[in-house]
Order: structure tokens, then sequence, then C-alpha cells
């Protein structure tokens, strides 16, 4: 008897269970539209790849503080340094889709590392939502005073006269300032050697010692020493001439048609994040970065406010990846 009366439970059990979860996949995307409506609720942790007091930092910093005002909750900054940014990236990746936990990406996450790591924890198209790109920063190319060049032409030809005499320094193995002069090598068609360094700052200071003769580096960390004479800047590595030394020329424009590099830095959501969740953060950050208060808090740090659609943020980064994989396997560089 009892086994009798346990079946049609049980049947009836699974059929409740069964029209539960035909009822709530019904309303699933109601419930979204509602939470993409309400959002945000709680607080948004914004993960930074990178060590504190870079400029990926305080371009999120800036950026963040602005979101917090305009959506009334607390938008937190979250460093999680290492791998060249892949772990504070992968966190992100396996995060809750929410719109609750986002990334500044930059041109090593979502650009060289894909090609640079032999194994990558995560992919940067699949498992991201590309929200906007909020930021650039051009580098600058720089060489010790001693040096009798001053200019890109008068460097090339001096490269040409003493192959194997010129040495570039940059922060390290496969980061974005030896790639860069990996690039410059291959278009100008000379070979400068590379002297990796742990860190930009020991890098510029063997530069300025002499150790080395040319280097490329951020903008906001080569001000300084241009400013000093201590460096001498020959040009800017971005498509356009920069505002903070407007009479420094393109490397395009001093003889190498084509040549774009920088640093970018901009906002991604894991994949799967509701497309309206994503479009909101995503407007509120072109608006923010339209603001001339903002753009002059990121002038001060060397970048150029940038605002983009996801769409555009995503073309961005495919374009960086097919840019930087075969720079990466002509420079040799590779980390396991």
């Amino acid at each position: 008897m009892n086994r009798s009366i346990r079946t049609p439970l049980a049947s009836l059990a699974f059929r409740v269970a069964v029209a539960t979860a035909c009822l709530s996949a019904l309303l699933s995307p109601a419930t979204a539209a509602t939470a993409a409506a309400n959002y945000p609720t709680n607080p948004i942790r914004i993960i930074v790849p990178f060590a504190a007091g870079g400029t990926s930092d305080l371009v999120t910093r800036i950026l963040a503080q602005a979101m917090g005002t305009e959506l009334h909750v607390p938008v937190i900054v979250d460093n999680r340094p290492g791998a060249g940014g892949n772990i504070g990236s992968e966190l992100v990746a396996r995060s809750a889709p929410d719109g609750y936990t986002l990334l500044m990406g930059t041109v090593a996450t979502h650009g060289i590392n894909t090609s640079l790591y032999k194994r990558m924890p995560f992919d940067p198209v699949k498992d991201f939502a590309p929200v906007s790109l909020v930021a650039s920063t051009p580098s600058v190319l720089e060489v010790n005073p001693s040096l009798p060049v001053k200019s890109v032409a008068d460097l090339i030809a001096y490269a040409k006269a003493h192959p194997g005499k010129l040495y570039f320094g940059s922060a390290g193995n496969g980061s974005s300032h030896h790639l860069a002069g990996e690039l410059f090598d291959s278009m100008a068609g000379v070979k400068m050697n590379h002297v990796p360094y742990r860190g930009t700052a020991a890098a510029v200071t063997d530069t300025i010692g002499g150790q080395v003769q040319v280097i490329f580096d951020t903008l906001p960390s080569a001000m300084p020493f241009v400013k000093s004479g201590q460096l001498r800047a020959l040009a800017v590595t971005s498509a356009q001439r920069d505002p903070a030394l407007p009479d420094l020329p393109t490397l395009a424009e001093a003889g190498l048609p084509g040549y774009e590099v920088g640093s970018w830095y901009g906002l991604l959501a894991p994949a799967g994040t509701p497309p309206a969740v994503v479009d909101r953060i995503g407007k509120l950050v072109a608006q923010i970065v339209r603001r001339p208060d903002i753009q002059q808090k990121l002038q001060a740090q060397g970048a150029t406010a940038v605002g983009s659609t996801p769409a555009e943020f995503a073309t961005h980064i495919a374009s960086e990846i097919r840019k930087w994989k075969p720079v990466v396997q002509a420079s040799g560089a590779q980390v396991d």
C-alpha cells in the first residue's frame, strides 16, 4: 500500500518540478529585462589586472569615481596583478555574468597575451562581452642624448650604419614596449638588440645612464625625463600627435607610415552578461569620458579619452589580436 501511495506522489512531484522549470524558463527573459532595468542595485567591482599606481589603475579610478556618482552605488577598484594581466582577467571571465564584476582590459590582456603565452586561462574574445574602450595612451620613442640622432630618420640611418651596435630597453620580454621596438625594427629595416628589464623604471634608468641607447615608454612615464633633458624624444607612437607634446611628430609622420602602437584601457564584462546591462554601462562610460573634467583628469595621466560602443570595442580587440600575433612570432618571445 505504501508503494502505491508513494508512486502517484512521486509522479506528481515530478510533474510539478517540470512545470516549475518550464515556467521559470518562460519568465527568465522578463526577469532578465527587469534586472537590467533596475541595474545596478549592488556595488560594482572593477578588476584591474595590474598593480596599483600604474596608468591602468589610475584611469580605472577616475572612471570608477564618476560611475559611482552617476549610478548611486559604490564602484570598487580591485587590483589583481600577475601573469601579465592574466590572473585578474581570468577572475572576471569566471565571474557571474550579471554586470557586477567588470574588467579593465588592456593591450596586453586582449591583444598581446594570446600570442605570447603558450597556455591562456581564458579566451579574450569568447569569454568576455566588450563594453567600451575608455582611453588610450601613446608611447614615446626616446634616446639617450649622447646618441648623435635628433630625428627618427637619423635613428634609422644610424642603426643601418652601425648594425648590431644599438640596444633598446623594455619592461620585459613580450611587453608592449618590447614589441613596439620589434615593430620599429621590422618596419624600418634595422635590427636593434633588445634588453629586457624587470619593469619600466629599471629600463629608463639604464637608458638615462647609457647602458642602452633607445627606449619606448608610455607618455606619462616619459614626460618628466623629456622635460628635464635626461632623454631626447623623437616621436610618439600614436596615430595622431599628442596634446601634451604637440610639436613631437608621430612615427608615421617621421618616416614609418602605418606605424601605430599604444596602450589602451577598455571595460569588459563576463560573456553572457545581459546585453541591456552591457549597453547601459557602455553608454554611461561614453557619456562620462566626454565630460571636460574627466578628459582633463585623463590628460593629466597622459591618457586620451575614447568612449566607444560595445561593437566598436569588439572590432578593436579583434584588430589588436591580429596585429600583434606576427610581431610576437617574429620577436621569438614566449611565456610558458
